[in-house]
């Protein structure tokens, strides 16, 4: 039934119920009514990637301010659930944590991270602690403070911003190169990496992890889609580029257009301020969007073609006109799709395609497997290069490297994260 908590949200419970023989007739015509206004099955849309809440936290008031937070959240999840959209994850962004740990002693900035961790293990929850660095001018000092945070956490996720409107931050560069690194030897399997990134023109209020932040007054939300089957279930039509973006602009805008409007209601009933949409196709496993350009170009993700795919869906994603926030891009990550994975193991898909690639669309460099001795000064490099294409274009990238401790080219993974999908290291160019 549906239990009212004083909130003008609601949430859901368990219930039993019985139909008096008097209502049978009343009842079958409900059902008849609900079948026919109902939305599309669930296996038609696409999900919900994450519901991500920006709070501006208070050292001396985070407990209340999540706690107040986790229900809009879990109330917010509830609604689009209902309305037949899968929720995948509930998430809080802060603002750059060295804004709230300045004049903090060590001690009580480990226990403060501890502490939140634990909150979100328990609650399952994730957090992003926003960026150590945001301009070239800033202490390299608390780049190393976000690797150790990240090191002794499981649910905390952070970034380094390594390229803004100002250009390349080359210090960033090689901060986030050593932080990298750093979580490779201190963390199971390098998986700290997992949420790292070093981001460059990501804008404020993303709700992806790890680039997610915010520099206001906390109060806001914002959510991300997991849409890589409309993606791949409108490409498996032969059209032209332009027939594939008209479509695509229907399927996703529709589905767009009904998530922001129970989005804009949400807003309405609590206060809390919807900052957009981040339409960016985020594939999950077998929702591939490596497979999805195939049915496009008629050949494996990295043939003749896959730029103008991979194009096609970006532009399409501009033309959906719902308020939009982050990437709204195509996204890439290796490790997160398994075609791509498969394509990587095979040694058919490299950091220089999906660079190109990146060109025309969204995340950069993402869940990139890399062998355990790569060196600080390698990844330098790599990062660099997110950077630089990022200033070139005025683009939002971002660049999340996963070196695998002990493992060389020509070996198969094995991460133990139910979200990646194992494949085998490829040498560096």
């Amino acid at each position: 039934m549906l239990r009212h908590t004083g909130n003008p949200l609601f949430e859901i419970s368990n219930f039993k119920y019985a139909i008096p023989i008097a209502s049978h007739a009343l009842f079958l015509t409900f059902l008849l009514f609900a079948s026919l206004a109902a939305p599309a099955s669930a296996q038609e849309k696409p999900k919900v990637r994450t519901i991500t809440a920006f709070v501006r936290l208070d050292p001396g008031d985070y407990k209340q301010q999540f706690a107040d937070t986790l229900a809009l959240l879990r109330n917010a999840k509830a609604r689009y659930e209902l309305a037949g959209y899968q929720v995948q994850t509930i998430r809080i962004a802060t603002q750059p944590f060295p804004e709230y740990t300045a004049g903090m002693s060590k001690t009580a900035v480990d226990t403060l991270f501890h502490d939140l961790d634990a909150f979100a293990t328990k609650e399952n929850v994730m957090i992003a602690i926003g960026p150590a660095l945001m301009a070239e001018k800033d202490d390299d000092a608390r780049a190393q403070m976000l690797a150790e945070i990240l090191s002794q956490s499981s649910n905390i996720s952070g970034s380094v911003v390594i390229a803004g409107t100002d250009g390349v931050h080359w210090k960033a560069v090689r901060a986030a190169a050593d932080v990298i690194k750093y979580l490779e030897d201190h963390t199971a399997q390098g998986l700290g990496n997992f949420r790292f990134a070093g981001i460059a023109n990501v804008p404020a209020y993303t709700p992806f992890f790890p680039a997610a932040f915010h520099q206001g007054l906390g109060h806001q939300f914002a959510i991300g889609l997991e849409s890589a089957n409309v993606v791949a279930a409108v490409m498996a039509v032969k059209r032209d580029p332009e027939a594939t973006r008209q479509a695509l602009v229907a399927e996703l805008g529709m589905h767009a257009a009904a998530v922001a409007d129970l989005a804009s209601k949400i807003d309405q009933e609590t206060g809390w301020a919807y900052m957009g949409l981040d339409l960016s196709p985020a594939p999950m496993k077998n929702a591939s969007i490596g497979s999805a350009t195939a049915g496009f170009t008629g050949g494996r993700f990295g043939t003749s073609g896959t730029l103008t795919a991979v194009g096609t869906i970006t532009a399409a994603l501009r033309d959906i006109a719902v308020k939009k926030v982050g990437y709204s891009g195509v996204m890439m990550p290796v490790l997160e799709d398994s075609r791509l994975a498969q394509l990587w193991g095979e040694g058919t898909l490299t950091m220089d395609q999906l660079l190109a690639y990146s060109s025309v669309c969204g995340t950069g460099l993402d869940t990139i497997p890399l062998p355990g001795d790569v060196t600080a000064d390698q990844l330098a490099r790599i990062v660099g290069d997110v950077a630089t294409l990022s200033v070139k274009l005025s683009k939002p990238l971002s660049a999340r490297l996963l070196p695998v401790p002990g493992l060389k080219p020509g070996e198969q993974t094995t991460f133990d994260n139910p979200n990646l999908v194992n494949t085998v290291l490829q040498p560096l160019p």
